[in-house]
Formats: C-alpha cells, sequence, structure tokens
C-alpha cells in the first residue's frame, strides 16, 4: 500500500502553482492529532476525521502507528512530555509545588484532551520515567518510602481532580433537563448561594493554592519526621 501525501500550492513568477509533498510522520500526525482533539473534542475523535485533517487515507496513518491506541499513547506522550520539570537545586518542598503546578499548567494547556490522560496508564517508557522523577522529588523531600509512596498518590489525587475540574468538570458539565433557577438556589439554598461566587474561575486559583498548602503542610511535616526516624537509627 502507497502512503498518500497532501499537497500544498507554492506560486512561482509566472507559472502556475506547483505541487509540494508535506511528508506524513509520526510528529506531524500527533500534531495533527492534538489540534483535531481541541478543536472537536475527544468524542468526536476518529482516524478518519484525522486522515482528513492530514489530506490523506486513513490507513496512511497506520504505516506511523500499528493501532488508533499506539497513536493515542503518542498524544499522550507528547502532552506528558510537556510537563516543566524544577530545576534540581531548589529546595525540596519548592520543587514538589513546582511539580505539582507545571502538572496543573500542562492540563489547563490540554482541556480538551486531559480527560483521557487522566485516566491514561503512564506505563509507556517516557510514563514510567515520569512516575519515577516524580516519586524522586517527593522522596527528596520525605525521607520515607512508604509514606513518599502515599504522598504521591495523594498529590495525585488532588492534581487529577483539580484539573479534570477546571479543564472539563462540573461547570462545563451536563445539566439537568430542569434545572433549578438562580432565583430558587438564592431562596432556599442560602449556603450554596453565599458560596457561588467563589466557585467562578477567577477564584480558582487561590482555591487550588489553598489546597495545594494543606498537603504541603503535612508533607513537610512527615518529612521531618522522617529525618528524625533516620537520624535517630544512626
Amino acid at each position: 500500500m502507497t502512503t498518500t501525501f497532501p499537497r500544498r500550492r507554492v506560486p512561482r513568477r509566472g507559472t502556475a502553482a506547483a505541487p509540494v509533498v508535506l511528508p506524513l510522520s509520526r510528529e506531524r500526525i500527533v500534531d495533527t492529532a492534538l489540534a483535531l482533539v481541541r478543536d472537536l473534542g475527544l468524542g468526536a475523535f476518529s482516524t478518519r476525521r484525522l486522515g482528513e485533517r492530514l489530506g490523506c487515507e486513513a490507513m496512511s496513518i497506520y504505516h506511523h502507528f500499528p493501532s488508533k491506541q499506539h497513536l493515542l499513547d503518542a498524544m499522550v506522550d507528547r502532552v506528558l512530555g510537556s510537563i516543566e520539570f524544577p530545576d534540581p537545586d531548589l529546595d525540596p518542598a519548592d520543587r514538589v509545588r513546582a511539580i505539582a503546578r507545571a502538572y496543573r499548567d500542562m492540563a489547563r494547556r490540554h482541556p480538551a484532551f486531559y480527560p483521557l490522560l487522566a485516566v491514561h496508564r503512564l506505563n509507556t517508557p517516557l510514563g514510567v520515567a515520569t512516575i519515577d522523577r516524580v516519586l524522586g522529588i517527593i522522596g527528596a523531600l520525605v525521607p520515607d518510602t512508604e509514606l513518599a509512596a502515599r504522598h504521591f498518590r495523594t498529590l495525585g489525587y488532588y492534581l487529577t481532580g483539580s484539573a479534570l475540574d477546571e479543564t472539563s468538570g462540573y461547570a462545563r458539565g451536563p445539566s439537568a433537563a430542569d434545572p433549578v433557577s438562580e432565583a430558587d438556589v438564592a431562596a432556599h439554598c442560602p449556603h450554596l448561594a453565599a458560596a457561588a461566587p467563589f466557585f467562578a474561575e477567577r477564584h480558582w486559583e487561590a482555591t487550588f493554592s489553598l489546597g495545594l498548602d494543606a498537603l504541603m503542610a503535612r508533607m513537610e511535616a512527615d518529612g521531618r519526621a522522617a529525618r528524625k526516624a533516620v537520624a535517630a537509627r544512626r
């Protein structure tokens, strides 16, 4: 089977535009696939639509990716690989804070794609290497393997939940067929009516910082206790 390539016309002085072949590469396929998800959403993503946007037959994509799952893995790796890891010379607590914020920034750069990444098992080579690096960052603050593992999971719960909420969560989710009106909320749900303004996007940063501060306080306390335990055994 011959791979087909899209053609782009480049004008030449005094002549008709000549077709220029744009190579179909793994990088270009992944870039275009992520743009397609950004524009149409995960639900509308298909190799047929991807082929249309690339200007090729859908089967041509399989010369570069054996299956759609392999393509999705590559898309996850591309997005995951965009996380900016902190300077290793930073204070351990500052490194944990920085990687937490870098993960949140990654999710917010790719809001349409993030729901897939959130539940994707990160068991590609890049995925397991990323997990290992983050565990190393947490382990430098909490020098106890079990506690570090628990804090890694707890931080993961928080980051995944907050990222899902900010990219595709409650405010953007499906509505009831007959939603309660704001007037009814104001009349019958005084606590919700009072709190609702603070759920708005302009308050997300303050809310995220509050939760991260709480997690960090316990992580730093456990780190101090773990270091004392290590010192006592010497």
